[in-house]
């Protein structure tokens, strides 16, 4: 016979398709819990069975004990085979259908049994405990064989103890009984496994839709690629559930958002604290390229809702296009500054021309002073007051900007700080920040004019920028530090509503506050409360006392 071709051939083993072994699975798991339940339940049973029957003994033994003239006849007459204690007993026990009543006296002797020959004999287990006033439930083997017993102790009308009453119960009707309801508990755990298997027939079939169809290799394949496209791409990947709760970040999304595993299960306000940055990933603020900064990344978010009634989020830096945009306006400012310069330069150049052609030397020379003059002075002013260099190059650039847009950019007189700063390029990004956003305020306005109030408190730097323009009402003091929020137009390359919100994020980083009021006579005042944000000033060295010198010594 030839052996069967490989082709035909057919491996023994699960099935391949997730319906398939779904169901098997399941299928087997309710075999197993019926026979299972079955067995768990006749073992208790069984128990159960011997305590209703030992109740059931010694509840007829009580009765018995409590009948007048079983003690009566103990007390009055001798134990024989038709005395009063026999008849009473074996009336009780075709009247309860016990296996047997006994009643003895102190001394061990029966006065009634079922075997009328046994009356008057000793008994052949011990009724110490029932003599001594205990009540007593036992599964034990007599002469009748093996019962359920029963036995209280009999007393007489002042309540000594005169004797035994024990009753017992067949234990093959116990066994009978157990065995009569095995037929009935298989019924009910076939009924059982039956729906079971239902079950498991409906949940393969939406198992087998939900995947569709197929093999767990398949579907592990599925997982693997998709863990790796979420954590290759480079953009921040957010996955929320239905509660709102974090349940998925890839690597990006950890990078961007600062955060690590113990997120995922917690809210979005648990693990990024409150804020704008929470509130749309929670989906409390929609939209499309929504824009939030997360401590100094500033991040565009979009949101999309999912069939599972949660939310897929992901995030794109664009700290360096932010950065960049910023620079292309510094840029374009300092070229319009240049532009503006260059022209005023021409028309100053035009009037030095014009004074040396009419040979008004003298008057040329207090020209040239007065401008080269007005220049350095705003320089000296800010240096004078200001010794960092970052920010008083940052203030004499400013000066320039403002003079050219028509601003009178003024350091206040109060304003000093010493060269000891410890972070002086976020200060400087945070005076930028204040002083284009007042020149923005105040452009186009008569007299317009900003102020600049720095000033340093012990270790503390403190911070006002006012300016005459329009101010900010009350109820939006708090949008302005918002992320996104601005009441300009959106230039092309990049949207508004960051430096406010950067300023406040600065601040509260070093442990400190930005709030905005109303300034003295209009307008609006920023301040800016920085703590620690100085060294200790270095001890002032110790003057030492002029030493003396002999003749002899200057001598030499």
């Amino acid at each position: 016979m030839s052996p069967t071709p490989p082709a035909r051939r057919r491996r023994l083993g699960l099935p391949k398709r997730v319906f398939s072994q779904v169901l098997l699975m399941q299928v087997v798991i309710a075999a197993g819990v019926a026979v299972l339940a079955t067995g768990l339940f006749l073992a208790p049973l069984s128990k159960q069975l011997d305590q209703e029957a030992m109740r059931r003994a010694l509840a007829i033994a009580e009765t018995t004990a409590a009948d007048p003239q079983i003690a009566e006849g103990l007390l009055t007459t001798p134990p024989t085979k038709t005395g009063p204690v026999q008849k009473e007993a074996e009336r009780i026990r075709r009247a309860t259908r016990a296996e047997y009543i006994v009643v003895l006296d102190r001394n061990w002797v029966r006065w009634s049994h079922p075997t009328t020959s046994e009356v008057g004999h000793i008994v052949s287990t011990d009724p110490s405990d029932a003599l001594a006033g205990k009540q007593v439930m036992e599964i034990d083997k007599g002469t009748l064989g093996r019962s359920a017993r029963g036995k209280v102790p009999l007393r007489d009308s002042d309540g000594r103890i005169i004797g035994v009453v024990s009753v017992g119960i067949k234990y093959d009707s116990v066994r009978a009984e157990l065995i009569g309801a095995i037929p009935e508990l298989l019924a009910y755990a076939g009924g059982a496994l039956a729906v079971g298997a239902l079950a498991a027939w409906l949940i393969s079939r939406r198992v087998q839709r939900q995947t569709r169809d197929l093999a767990f290799s398949d579907i592990s394949a599925l997982l693997a690629e998709r863990e790796a496209m979420l954590h290759g791409i480079r953009e921040g990947v957010v996955a929320l559930d239905r509660s709102g709760r974090i349940r998925l970040l890839n690597d990006e999304a950890h990078r961007l958002l600062s955060i690590d595993d113990e997120a995922v299960g917690r809210s979005p306000e648990e693990a990024l604290g409150e804020g704008r940055t929470a509130d749309i990933l929670g989906g409390r603020v929609t939209g499309t390229d929504l824009l939030t900064v997360r401590g100094q990344r500033v991040l565009i978010a979009n949101r999309m809702p999912t069939d599972d009634g949660g939310a897929v989020a992901t995030l794109r830096d664009r700290t360096e296009l932010e950065q960049l945009g910023r620079e292309l306006d510094s840029t374009r400012g300092l070229i319009d500054a240049l532009r503006a310069q260059d022209h005023e330069h021409a028309n100053r150049m035009h009037t030095l021309l014009g004074l040396l052609e009419l040979e008004m030397y003298d008057d040329a020379v207090d020209f040239v002073g007065e401008v080269v003059g007005d220049h350095r002075a705003t320089a000296e002013q800010v240096t004078e007051k200001i010794q960092d260099p970052l920010l008083a190059a940052l203030l004499v650039g400013k000066a320039t900007v403002a003079a050219e847009r028509g601003v009178a950019l003024w350091v206040s007189d109060r304003t000093q700080l010493p060269n000891r700063l410890i972070d002086p390029r976020g200060l400087v990004t945070i005076v930028g920040n204040l002083v284009d956003n007042a020149l923005d305020a105040v452009a186009g306005t008569l007299h317009a004019r900003v102020e600049i109030e720095l000033r340093a408190e012990g270790r503390t730097a403190v911070l006002r920028v006012r300016d005459t323009g329009p101010g900010i009402p009350a109820e939006q003091r708090e949008l302005v530090f918002a992320d996104g929020w601005s009441t300009k137009k959106q230039p092309a390359h990049r949207k508004r509503g960051i430096g406010l919100s950067l300023v406040r994020r600065l601040a509260e980083r070093q442990g400190g506050t930005a709030s905005v009021g109303e300034a003295h006579g209009g307008g609006a005042e920023f301040t800016v409360v920085l703590p620690e944000a100085l060294t200790e000033p270095e001890p002032e060295p110790a003057l030492t006392a002029p030493v003396e010198t002999s003749a002899e010594e200057e001598s030499r």
